[in-house]
């Protein structure tokens, strides 16, 4: 056995018990303050729309033309940063002890990131976003109708759904994980701000980073199931064809959903829909696979090595993109990139945490090649699909685009293959069960923020959380008025705002973490010890000597025995011989 001076030295790997909340229950001043602003928003939103409307409308103004910048910068930042983690010398750090193995196969592993990756967004975008890009082409990039357009359409997409989402992902992920399975730590987002705050983490200074996580995770959750609500009302529109309905419909909608969320959530149901979320993604491959067959096969093949060649071509410029380009692209930006930053970072204290619990035992650099890699291949592979089969569509003089409504274009595009009805109400069912499981695991990442980092937080603390999400998603809907994605963009980005600077943050705290870890310390220690060792023994002996190591005869005596496994090569005295 190791002796505690051994075992505590910053070189040794040493046993770490999961973290649990200090004070068990729910943490009054985190969840007190993030509710009663939460039903603050929610009557303001109900009582007079218009005036919060206006106010929002002030707030994206300001934030895009003094800010716009700060979300372009940091995430292509995230990207570069989480590259170099994962190719330097931190690479090797596992997520856990020296000796833990992965928890999860690697297929396993990779499948549970597959579900990740997928969700409303997809279900959302996965023609419009693409179809857009095709008739009405990014600001720069040339004329509609021009012969790269199909291309510059899925280069652009894939820059909004690829890499740089899930590398603001990986940053939370990785510091969550790293805490947690590596120091310990409880599984909050200010606990991973201990390297840089110290106790201060775990006092106001670290309620207040949790509470903008809960901030961050209810609006952006809030703006997916808002899309869902949309999408739904479109499908309802089409397939039952009773014609526009108004907002109306909309909080109807989501009131049917989350009445469902709550009942699954109180009844105890949970692992039905965890089964219906599998069945989900059985049914969004059957669907992929459906229109890769009965639509452009070929040109959907093609479509996927130009998009990936046209896509690393342009990376460089399109991260580059800024407000300062004109007015156009400020507003073009407003509508999709920003957007996209934001929404991605409102995102990430749950992808984080989903993360870090399924990647136990890996590697930071198989985490990030992971993390990156799959849920990147999915959506290029979603996008071509049917992004690819709505512009064949649309260039072969079939008008999928319609009015312009990115609702509406999916159900559109179905329209032309058979068994449209069929697939039309599959996109609902898909839609409706990535609600109900959506809030369903976004309300327990906001209750376990709210409680102090439990893993099992408690179901009143869920529902609430559930039932908020529901509710600001109808009031981000009444906001926008006709257009009521309008009402979603505006406000997830003023809201994702200040967790951008809690982002870097985490980036700064992860390294310093990292630079003291064990297998950084060892490797500084070997590095010296055995640069001195080799000066020595070739000086003393030629090429005939071996390497070994003795106790600092200058060292104070050792309390206990100590074994092999607790010797150190002291750099200054290792003997060549």
């Amino acid at each position: 056995m190791i002796p505690q001076h051994i075992e505590t030295h910053p070189a040794l790997d040493r046993p770490v018990e999961e973290g649990r909340p200090a004070r068990p229950g729910l943490d009054k001043a985190v969840f007190g303050v993030t509710a009663a602003l939460a039903v603050a928003f929610l009557v303001w939103g109900f009582v007079s729309t218009d005036s919060l409307a206006s106010a929002s409308s002030d707030a994206l103004t300001w934030v895009m033309t003094n800010t716009g910048w700060l979300f372009v910068l940091t995430t292509s930042s995230f990207v570069v940063f989480v590259l170099w983690l994962a190719l330097g010398k931190y690479g090797r750090i596992p997520l856990g002890r020296d000796d833990d193995e992965p928890e999860f196969r690697t297929i396993s592993w990779i499948a549970m990131m597959f579900s990740a990756g997928m969700g409303i967004g997809l279900m959302f975008y996965g023609v419009s976003e693409p179809l857009t890009f095709f008739t009405t082409p990014p600001p720069g990039t040339g004329e509609a109708g021009n012969p790269e357009a199909a291309q510059t359409a899925l280069a652009t997409t894939m820059f909004h759904w690829t890499l740089h989402p899930w590398a603001i992902y990986a940053v939370v992920g990785l510091s969550i994980a790293y805490g947690v399975y590596r120091k310990g730590r409880v599984q909050l987002v200010s606990a991973a701000f201990e390297p840089l705050l110290g106790r201060h983490a775990r006092g106001k200074g670290g309620k207040v980073i949790d509470m903008l996580a809960i901030f961050a995770t209810l609006f952006g959750s809030a703006a997916s199931l808002g899309l869902g609500a949309i999408q739904i009302r479109s499908g309802l529109e089409i397939v039952a064809g009773i014609g526009p309905v108004g907002n109306g419909v909309l909080v109807g909608i989501i009131a049917v959903l989350t009445v469902a969320f709550v009942l699954s959530a109180v009844s105890g149901v949970a692992k039905g829909i965890q089964w219906l979320s599998n069945i989900n993604m059985v049914l969004a491959v059957a669907l992929a696979l459906f229109v890769f067959v009965v639509g452009p096969t070929v040109f959907i093949l093609n479509l996927v090595p130009t998009s990936i060649g046209s896509y690393v071509g342009d990376l460089p410029m399109m991260a580059a993109r800024t407000g300062a380009e004109g007015a156009e692209t400020q507003e073009w930006l407003q509508s999709w990139t920003v957007f996209y930053w934001a929404w991605w970072v409102s995102w990430t204290p749950f992808v984080g945490m989903f993360l870090a619990r399924i990647s136990r035992g890996r590697t930071i650099r198989q985490f990030v090649t992971g993390v990156l890699l799959v849920p990147s291949a999915v959506s290029l592979l979603w996008f071509c699909v049917f992004g690819g089969t709505a512009i064949d569509l649309q260039d072969s003089g079939i008008d999928v685009f319609g009015d312009g409504a990115a609702e509406s274009q999916l159900f559109s595009t179905l329209d032309q293959f058979p068994l449209a009805t069929v697939a039309s109400v599959v996109v609902m069912v898909l839609v409706a069960i990535f609600f109900v499981s959506g809030a369903d695991a976004v309300s327990i990442v906001m209750g376990t923020l709210s409680e102090g980092g439990t893993t099992e937080p408690r179901r009143p603390t869920v529902v609430f959380w559930g039932v908020a999400t529901g509710a600001v998603a109808a009031v981000m809907l009444l906001v926008g008025g006709d257009d009521a994605l309008t009402g979603l963009q505006t406000i997830t980005i003023v809201a994702a705002l200040p967790f951008v600077v809690v982002m870097i943050g985490l980036a700064v705290s992860l390294v310093k973490d990292l630079s003291t870890d064990p297998l950084v310390v060892r490797r500084q220690y070997a590095v010296e010890a055995v640069e001195s060792a080799v000066v020595a023994g070739v000086t003393e002996h030629g090429d005939d000597f071996v390497l070994s190591t003795e106790k600092d005869p200058e060292a104070a005596p050792d309390p206990a025995p100590r074994t092999a496994s607790g010797t150190v090569a002291d750099p200054a005295r290792t003997p060549g011989a």
